[in-house]
């Protein structure tokens, strides 16, 4: 049985078959440990330099060392009793055997450097190999793996090479098929392409051989385990004070908001900011190919799409999702990112009563968020006139958020907009707040302030003065304005 060890009782050890009687003597493998304990000691697995420490670029001879005693690891432990123990037990136990293989082997480590060696064989069979020193920090905001020796992460805006690195592809494709399979999710040759999310709500994107030419690429999208407020976004100059709080107004008076930005903006972020004005009370249904927005009410119905199956059957896609949440007595709907036909049924329900809606857009400015958000509808087959379908849009659609990642890697709301309605076949819209870059510090870093428009009345006023914020709203556009 699988568990603590006793007095002199080998664990979690396969079966070791007997060694034919014609064969010469060899060192004896882990496999032939439990069977017989005192074979004599095999010849020296020494290392031709001292391994490195934890902080240095490891070396080839460190991955040497550690393909040897993982795979002796693996022909040794019984992974079935294994998967019956709790995470911490399990990990336990690795950490014996390896030990025990270590002496067997006689490779000759530090103290420092065997705690490494342990720890980084325990993530490859207990969790999600070298990735797991990466997503246990919270400075990293995304993670690149292109193929087993190449992974970059992002930190404070810049891109940087690592020195994590694989043993080879196959272990890289197992980690990818470990981390979509907790989702119901697979990978492989005939699904190339996943998505996904990890147990904390990171988003992953997987895409494998033959698309990917040199190995599996794996991009996790990490979120950070505290979440962030709009007072946080304040600290980090991505929007003034005034901005955030005219965008709480918007939150907590049910204003239709679209936020729009290029990949990495923030996109996200700023949609969970925006989330947590939102009522205690208030139902919420959330749509999202992989459900990863961190919404703090008590009454959130999160829903996710599905991909097909291997038949080819079973897709469930966010069109259908959003014309489901309409039978689920919703108060506000938030898409998680709207990319296709579901952007008509999205403002269908913003004109029917669901006030208070929201959704992500990828655009580089807020008159190309509409312009996109018509495409979308267009090319989801619905013969429509293109007035009827900016009508639609401006009776929609409140406000407009425009994120962006700058060149020196910060990340700005550039724009509060309003879209007021149509004048022929053009939508007027007018901003409230922009950011204006007035140049940039020594060090590269852009030098630039959030500036209000003048505008003393919104149009959504009369809402603000429903919800009795309009003298908030009032005071924040004044301070603003001085």
């Amino acid at each position: 049985m699988f568990g603590r060890r006793t007095e002199g009782q080998p664990v979690a050890r396969k079966p070791a078959p007997a060694p034919a009687q014609a064969e010469a003597p060899r060192p004896a493998s882990p496999a032939h440990v439990a069977a017989a304990p005192k074979a004599p000691a095999p010849k020296p697995v020494a290392p031709t330099k001292p391994a490195p420490r934890a902080s240095d670029h490891r070396s080839d001879n460190y991955y040497q060392i550690k393909t040897t005693i993982f795979n002796a690891l693996i022909d040794t432990i019984d992974l079935t009793q294994l998967a019956q123990l709790d995470a911490e037990s399990a990990r336990e136990e690795i950490r014996d055997i390896v030990n025990e293989i270590l002496s067997i082997k006689n490779v000759v480590m530090s103290i420092s450097e065997q705690e490494a060696l342990l720890q980084d064989i325990c993530n490859d069979v207990l969790g999600y190999g070298p990735l797991e020193p990466l997503l246990a920090r919270d400075d990293i905001a995304d993670i690149m793996v292109n193929g087993s020796d190449r992974t970059f992460i992002e930190v404070s805006g810049k891109v940087e090479l690592t020195n994590i690195r694989f043993r080879d592809n196959s272990q890289l494709m197992n980690i990818c098929q470990r981390i979509v399979s907790q989702v119901g999710r697979r990978v492989d040759e005939s699904s190339p392409i996943c998505d996904a999310r990890l147990p904390d709500g990171s988003r992953v994107n997987v895409i494998v051989p033959p698309l990917s030419i040199d190995g599996p690429a794996l991009t996790i999208r990490k979120f950070r385990r505290d979440k962030l407020t709009m007072n946080d976004l304040v600290g980090y100059n991505s929007i003034s004070q005034e901005g955030a709080e005219v965008l709480g107004i918007i939150g907590k008076v049910r204003c239709n908001v679209l936020i729009s930005g290029g990949t990495g903006s923030g996109k996200t972020t700023l949609l969970n900011c925006l989330t947590g004005f939102i009522d205690a009370d208030e139902r919420i249904i959330t749509c999202e190919d992989a459900a990863e927005l961190q919404l703090q009410q008590p009454h959130v119905v999160r829903l996710e799409t599905r991909p097909p199956n291997l038949e080819g059957q079973g897709q469930v896609t966010m069109t259908e999702l959003v014309r489901n949440c309409l039978r689920m007595r919703p108060e506000r709907i938030i898409v998680g990112e709207v990319r296709g036909p579901e952007a008509f049924d999205l403002l269908q329900a913003m004109n029917t009563g669901h006030d208070g809606s929201m959704g992500t857009l990828h655009a580089n400015s807020p008159r190309e968020a509409l312009s996109r958000l018509e495409s979308m509808i267009t090319m989801g087959g619905y013969q429509l006139p293109s007035k009827t379908i900016r009508e639609m849009i401006c009776g929609s659609i409140d406000v407009v958020i425009q994120a962006a990642r700058l060149r020196d890697g910060s990340r700005r709301i550039t724009h509060i907009t309003e879209v007021l309605g149509t004048e022929g076949d053009v939508i007027i819209t007018q901003d409230l707040f922009v950011y204006d870059i007035e140049g940039e510090d020594e060090a590269g870093r852009i030098i630039g302030k959030h500036r209000s428009t003048g505008i003393a009345r919104p149009s959504f006023w009369d809402r603000a003065r429903y919800y009795n914020q309009h003298h908030a709203l009032a005071a924040a556009l004044d301070r603003a304005q001085g």
